[in-house]
């Protein structure tokens, strides 16, 4: 029988988007598995892993979107590569890659689940998608659980939520500082893993169409939350990202 990747995910996680752009841009076959937190335990620990995204080969499971990044890298042809050959800029990819996961990716999930986790009906519309119809009869059972992990274990209140936000406006500072020159990329001249670090772990704060999981509309959001959205939007940064989701996203798809 012939063996198809799985990818074990949250269809909403920023952190999974980013591998299913990397695995949608080379067309590499795979199978999504979307979970409902914390059920998706049962899928990862039998595979070695605890987070998601979990991606299970025939020959060995990756457990960090990093990992993934740079597995897909070794089978991707010479024009869609992630990581430069030249190791100036190699060094360059990878340290903006590791800055947006461990910060900028960390700061978008805290601010939007501030605003997100207290409307029960959007974060049932949010980890419900795509995932088994035995676990979405479990979310009124699991969702008070699992609201009350997300806001110890990320530390979400009002002060977190501002101060990630200032966080989030200088690092968007940074890359449109960047962008000044008028680089369509952040490194060299092609799309890299640090355009793509940054669009799909931005992409919570600035609610991109073209994201591969579903958002709410801006309508469902408090008010204050969409004018913050529209801020970082109105960035260079920011233009660079919805830019790079019009453009980048399924172009393997054309």
């Amino acid at each position: 029988m012939f063996f198809v990747p799985r990818l074990i995910t949250f269809r909403i996680s920023h952190y999974c988007e980013k591998v299913r752009w990397a695995l949608d841009r080379i067309r590499f076959p795979y199978i999504e598995e979307c979970h409902l937190p914390p059920l998706h335990r049962l899928k990862t620990t039998p595979v070695g892993g605890s987070s998601v995204p979990v991606l299970v080969t025939q020959a060995q499971v990756f457990k960090d979107s990093a990992d993934i990044l740079n597995y897909l890298d070794t089978l991707t042809p010479l024009h869609l590569k992630l990581y430069p050959t030249s190791s100036v800029l190699r060094h360059e990819v990878d340290e903006l890659e590791a800055q947006f996961n461990c910060q900028l990716g960390v700061l978008t999930r805290q601010w939007g689940y501030f605003y997100a986790l207290a409307n029960r009906t959007l974060m049932q519309q949010l980890w419900c998608q795509g995932i088994p119809s035995w676990e979405k009869l479990l979310f009124p059972v699991v969702f008070p659980l699992t609201c009350r992990l997300a806001y110890s274990s990320y530390n979400v209140n009002r002060q977190s939520a501002l101060t990630a936000y200032h966080q989030i406006q200088q690092i968007f500072e940074a890359v449109s500082h960047r962008l000044s020159d008028g680089r369509r990329y952040l490194v060299g001249d092609c799309f890299s893993a640090a355009d793509l670090a940054f669009a799909s772990l931005s992409a919570p704060a600035l609610l991109p169409p073209e994201y591969g999981g579903l958002f709410p509309s801006l309508l469902q959001l408090p008010h204050e939350m969409v004018e913050q959205v529209h801020t970082l939007r109105d960035t260079v940064a920011g233009r660079y990202v919805l830019r790079l989701y019009q453009q980048e996203r399924y172009m393997a798809n054309i």
